[in-house]
């Protein structure tokens, strides 16, 4: 290994998020090598990986596939493991110098934890892990000396925006969000919506959770809960700005009234390389913002009656206490849901609301609680 390399590890490796991490480790191979991949349940698009980028471990966390990539890495030195204790008990080898936490949902949270005990740097993709344990998570990171880069491009955004301006006061965080495909739309006109539209964003390109969470705004309110803990500011700090061109990915306002923005055309790449690569910038191929390409750039407020999941992350975060977990399992059943044509595009809310008026309310949650919290949740949701 060569010590000039960060090694690193990447939870969730098949998903969006960690293909396109992949791929910066790939055009940067002087600067990183994969230490760690796991996935769920693509166990082929796993063992492709695992066979491009020789890591030190591999975990399938579906382990009735366990000797399907055993046997496929047999002629490998890769060592090859199964379950999400796997998961925790790897993210914490010394041969691991920055976690990537790329796993959809509530499976993030125990790892995230596992790497920050273990004294790892993350870089949080995850936003659900924040959503979920907020104060749980930046206490522990604190108490560890461990830094949170976010992967976000909108908290990325505020955070770039923030380098050198940490002993400055905040007044204000801008959340930027593109709208998603039914930007403009009323009540009326969503009643009908089909999987196949809700999954066409009109700039991203995301998994199939995080597609439809952008469509109901809700990827925006955990957004909202996410940059609370991330940034330390109080929920009446942070403003939602429906900007449908996604250029600008987010900005801060500080207390003289200047606002600093972050730029650049949408592609998750560049700040998944800020994140592993900080405090350095990496010089890239990614394609360039032309200012003459794009001549308006437009902003407006987001409809909060149509769109009432982003409405819903507010009043969680402001009731505080376990309400963000009920609110995010409760988001993971419906949209579950809805790819299942079980349930209508506009039942998404209706079924969080329902969740966060049933389920237990505990203010002062532990560990255990989240776990408890989130099991009842979805079970709610569920019926």
């Amino acid at each position: 290994m060569d010590k000039g390399k960060k090694r690193v590890a990447i939870l969730g490796s098949t998903g969006s998020i960690g293909t396109q991490t992949l791929e910066v480790i790939a055009a940067n191979l002087d600067k990183f090598e994969t230490e760690l991949l796991t996935a769920q349940n693509n166990a082929d698009l796993l063992i492709a990986q695992a066979i491009k980028f020789v890591p030190n471990a591999v975990v399938i966390t579906n382990e009735d596939l366990y000797e399907k990539v055993k046997n496929a890495l047999s002629h490998l030195p890769i060592k090859v493991y199964a379950g999400m204790k796997s998961v925790n008990l790897l993210v914490q080898m010394d041969n691991i110098d920055i976690v990537l936490t790329a796993m959809v949902g509530f499976a993030g949270l125990e790892p995230t934890i596992k790497a920050i005990e273990a004294k790892k740097p993350i870089a949080l993709a995850n936003k659900e892990t924040l959503v979920v344990a907020g104060k749980l998570i930046t206490d522990l990171a604190l108490a560890n000396a461990v830094n949170i880069y976010p992967v976000d491009s909108e908290h990325s955004a505020i955070f770039q925006c923030l380098v050198g301006e940490f002993h400055n006061k905040v007044e204000k965080i801008i959340l930027t969000a593109s709208g998603g495909p039914f930007r403009g739309k009323k009540r009326e006109d969503l009643a009908q919506i089909t999987k196949e539209q809700a999954l066409k964003h009109p700039n991203w390109t995301m998994g199939a959770k995080i597609t439809i969470d952008s469509s109901t705004l809700m990827n925006k309110g955990l957004e909202v809960i996410e940059a609370k803990w991330l940034f330390a500011v109080d929920v009446a700090q942070i403003e939602v700005v429906v900007h449908p061109q996604s250029i600008i990915h987010s900005a801060v306002q500080f207390e003289d009234g200047s606002i600093k923005a972050q730029m650049g055309l949408p592609d998750m790449k560049l700040p998944i390389q800020f994140a592993l690569a900080y405090p350095n910038r990496i010089k890239s191929d990614f394609p360039r913002f032309d200012f003459a390409n794009y001549p308006n750039l437009s902003f407006e407020k987001p409809d909060l009656e149509t769109f009432k999941c982003l409405a819903l992350a507010y009043e969680a975060l402001a009731r505080g206490g376990n309400m963000p977990c009920i609110l995010n399992a409760a988001n993971e059943i419906a949209v579950d849901l809805f790819l299942k044509d079980k349930i209508k595009f506009l039942q998404i809310p209706e079924i969080i609301a329902q969740t966060m008026h049933k389920a237990s309310f505990i203010e002062n949650p532990t560990l255990n609680d989240f776990l408890e919290t989130d099991k009842e949740a979805r079970r709610i949701s569920s019926l």
